[in-house]
């Protein structure tokens, strides 16, 4: 029977910050979970749940549809943290007056302490953090203890005497309120009473055992492998836990970064010596492809032809039961299959509920409660290599999306040259790991240029560079590096990549643009 861990619900009013507040308590080492505002007072018991968070949101509490929680959740007993919207709602549930600000505060703000209390312990009296709203606690009665302001807010910061809900304006899960992480571990320790049993040792040996009860003792599990962080884990795990009853499908669809296949087969042969099946499907999927120029109906054809060439070598292992996949914890929320239904922020995940029901297989997600650090962590302490640990994140369309255009083999060649060369300089100048997703794109322009003393313009591309900086992938900044690495990088393509003439770098955001081209 799995163990539910002492548990921090965070509940979601539509904040953009949600998922951060989620992995702040577990970076106390404190599990946390997200739900919908629709969830209730039993759900929340069944949970395991410690503590409360309520999120911010981008409604006003007063305005006709804004997302409301049971009224019974404050009166639970359980402490109830409320950031932002979330503090609003709260005082507002328990009787204080919530208005429109006469100043609105965005960024950077001033706070002084002006009441000792177990929150805000170890805190500055007087210290900054950051503030995001156009409404505030106006009124307080005197079952609440103001605990802290700032110049126009003068309730930044309070308490309900009598019932343990505690209520933040600003937002202590971001990196600009500096002591915000202090505010947290307050809450979840001094006042939720949580011991930090949220290891990854305890979380790899709880997931082993479920996966173990799960599977029993005779079944075989399935698990395709993409060469990713997400499905390398997930089989490493599920191979600790089962053993050789675990078989992998590796699909060389052709459309993968040079030396790919090579990396999964010499960590999962060689090391783990996992039974492997590696099916060199490139030709069929460059055929499927042809012409096609639409991105989406290159995604659309990729996901298709990945399915039949699965279900093929899928047939031909015995004794299968089980489909292993790679799902995470945001893939789940923001599918709606949380607690409370769907949360603010839905998106469509392939690998939730994924493949066909036709398969026949039962489903085996041993990372659907992590989020994608925790998952790296999980990949060393089982011993991944850390060249497949701490890889940047790969699409699963592959090159096909980072080839504008008419997907083609020379193509390919040309842009696997250009990013082998993007990867080997960043690594080199020790950049690699503080970027979050380095790769090269393949422009369909072909461009004037000088080579030797010869005009180049047909058959010569355009490669532009794409460095990101992220946390969470949702919001990317371009990163700014060294201008030196950035002229190595142009000079080795334009001189060893037959085909490429023009190098730019690409210095767009997320938003308004996405971090892959297409």
């Amino acid at each position: 029977m799995k163990k539910t861990p002492a548990t921090i619900v965070v509940i979601d009013f539509g904040a953009q910050y949600v998922q951060l507040i989620a992995r702040r308590v577990r970076e106390h080492h404190v599990h946390s979970i997200i739900v919908g505002h629709n969830v209730t007072p039993d759900e929340i018991r069944e949970a395991g749940a410690v503590g409360i968070i309520f999120s911010g949101g981008p409604k006003s509490v007063y305005e006709e549809g804004a997302p409301r929680c049971d009224p019974k959740i404050v009166d639970m007993g359980l402490p109830v943290l409320g950031i932002c919207y979330g503090m609003q709602l709260g005082c507002d549930l328990l009787g204080a007056g919530v208005k429109s600000a006469e100043s609105r505060e965005f960024g950077r703000t001033g706070l002084e302490i002006v009441a000792d209390d177990a929150l805000l312990t170890r805190v500055p009296k007087e210290t900054s953090v950051w503030m995001s709203h156009g409404d505030i606690v106006k009124q307080l009665p005197n079952d609440f203890v103001p605990l802290a302001k700032t110049e126009s807010c003068p309730f930044a910061a309070a308490k309900h005497r009598t019932k343990p809900f505690y209520g933040v304006q600003f937002h202590p899960e971001v990196t600009h309120t500096p002591h915000g992480s202090q505010i947290l571990h307050n809450f979840v320790y001094d006042i939720c009473g949580c011991t930090g049993d949220w290891q990854v040792a305890n979380v790899v040996k709880q997931g082993i055992d479920a996966i173990r009860e799960k599977v029993g003792e005779k079944d075989r599990v399935i698990c395709g492998l993409s060469g990713g962080v997400d499905s390398s884990v997930a089989a490493a795990m599920i191979h600790e836990a089962i053993g050789d009853r675990l078989s992998c499908i590796y699909v060389d669809n052709g459309l993968m970064r040079n030396r790919e296949t090579d990396l999964v087969e010499t960590a999962f042969c060689q090391h783990f010596k996992v039974d492997l099946h590696v099916v060199d499907a490139g030709e069929r999927f460059l055929t499927k492809l042809a012409g096609v120029t639409d991105p989406q109906k290159k995604r659309i054809i990729i996901g298709h032809e990945f399915i039949d060439v699965f279900k093929d070598e899928a047939k031909t292992i015995d004794g299968a039961k089980f489909l292993a996949q790679g799902t995470l914890y945001p893939d789940v929320i923001e599918s709606g299959h949380g607690l409370g239904g769907k949360t603010a922020n839905i998106k469509l995940h392939h690998n939730v509920g994924g493949l066909p029901e036709e398969l026949g297989f039962e489903l085996v997600e041993p990372l659907r409660d992590l989020f994608k650090d925790e998952v790296r962590r999980v990949g060393e302490h089982l011993g991944l290599p850390k060249e497949l640990v701490w890889r940047h994140p790969f699409p699963g369309p592959g090159l096909a999306v980072r080839i504008i255009g008419a997907v083609e083999p020379e193509k390919l060649a040309i842009l696997r040259a250009a990013d082998d060369i993007i990867l080997e300089e960043i690594r080199a100048a020790g950049w690699y790991d503080k970027i979050a997703q380095a790769f090269g794109v393949l422009l369909p322009i072909s461009t004037v240029g000088v080579m030797g003393d010869d005009r180049t313009y047909a058959g010569q591309h355009v490669i532009a560079v794409r460095f990101v900086e992220s946390t969470d992938f949702m919001t990317a900044d371009w990163v700014h590096i060294d201008h030196e690495i950035l002229a190595r990088i142009s000079n080795r393509i334009s001189n060893e990549v037959r085909g490429i003439n023009r190098v730019v770098y690409d210095i767009s955001s997320k938003p308004p643009a996405t971090i892959e081209w297409e």
